[in-house]
């Protein structure tokens, strides 16, 4: 199966526009949205195209297709409106014998893991900045932001099949490539 991994969308329609133009291109069959779907956040400025109502509305037709974790700027109203669970503060992805724990981040992240199998993948979001870096005993990896991407890094995503993770700007052009 394909995977479509994306993060910290933070309302932006402009942005997610071009996230289901990439989706589509990708030929995925899901998507795994690591949070902060709708909000801004307070640290962060408005993301070009904030506009959560039209993201509510472009994304609740793939609700069968997305798989999504709580970020720091979920709350339950989101729930209220997005037709795909937001509220979970993690998930946990066996493919191909990989093992995936998928978070936003906020609670769990690369200096503060959560207990894990030896070799598991550790997926999050949250920092903005697109990452993969091997610890004692885990992977981390992190797609960095759809809408509002820190410290000079692009506007993108990332995919992972049969054993391969593959970052990508919004264009579709590869920045980098993790097999595990």
């Amino acid at each position: 199966m394909k995977w479509f991994i994306a993060s910290d969308l933070h309302g932006s329609a402009f942005y997610c526009e071009k996230l289901l133009a990439a989706f589509e291109a990708e030929k995925a069959e899901r998507m795994l949205f690591l949070g902060d779907i709708l909000y801004h956040g307070p640290r962060n400025d408005l993301p070009e195209g904030y506009v959560p109502k039209k993201v509510i509305e472009m994304l609740n037709p793939l609700k069968d297709k997305i798989l999504a974790v709580r970020g720091n700027c979920e709350a339950e109203v989101d729930q209220m409106v997005l037709s795909f669970p937001v509220l979970a503060d993690y998930a946990f992805i066996c493919d191909g014998g990989i093992g995936i724990y998928a978070t936003h981040g906020h609670l769990h992240g690369e200096n503060a893991p959560p207990p894990m199998a030896e070799g598991t993948v550790l997926l999050c979001g949250h920092t903005h900045v697109p990452a993969c870096s091997e610890h004692d005993g885990f992977i981390y990896m992190n797609p960095g932001s759809v809408s509002i991407p820190k410290q000079g890094s692009h506007h993108g995503y990332m995919t992972f099949e049969d054993g391969l993770f593959i970052w990508k700007d919004l264009d579709g052009k590869v920045i980098m490539e993790k097999r595990v």
